[in-house]
């Protein structure tokens, strides 16, 4: 490779397969290490603790096809879902930080009927239901409150999400 090769490809950053990965497998692994702390640190989770672990399972639910696929625009629509998903995962964290962890019950809130009307709750309780209320779901990691880790990786998801919609085709 010529030294102008080498420095096309490191502008253009990560390969895009690498990138649809990431958006498959960070999620996966986000919800991952909500179930590790929920089953074996007993760390319980409250209703947008569980809105957020949905969006993790959608963003990589949406992502995985565009592994698979060459064209452009499915592609695009796909990381466009991506990036709208990501965005409403911050929504949720922030929502959760700010607002729903100073109130003593998620029952009935957007993200209890929000899990409640898909279903998954009752169809896989031990991944999908709310054991907690958002004051007692409050939990901090490192001297981090656990929602801006979840935050966190929404805003790289979101980034990864904006660089696959404006990579070239």
């Amino acid at each position: 490779m010529t030294s102008m090769s080498l420095g096309l490809a490191s502008r253009r950053g990560l390969p895009r397969p690498l990138l649809w990965a990431v958006m498959v497998l960070l999620p996966l692994a986000a919800l991952a290490a909500a179930l590790v702390s929920q089953h074996v640190y007993d760390m319980q989770p409250c209703a947008w603790c569980v809105l957020q672990r949905v969006v993790f399972v959608a963003i990589a639910a949406v992502s995985l096809p565009a592994l698979l696929l060459t064209a452009a625009l499915p592609r695009r629509v796909l990381a466009a879902a991506g990036l709208l998903l990501a965005g409403a995962g911050m929504a949720a964290a922030l929502w959760q930080h700010f607002v729903a962890a100073a109130s003593a019950s998620c029952n009935l809130t957007l993200a209890d009927r929000i899990v409640g009307g898909l279903g998954l709750d009752t169809a896989w309780p031990e991944v999908f239901a709310a054991y907690a209320s958002c004051a007692d779901a409050a939990v901090k990691l490192a001297g981090l409150s656990y929602e801006f880790y979840s935050l966190a990786l929404f805003a790289v998801l979101g980034l990864v999400a904006l660089r696959l919609l404006r990579r070239p085709v």
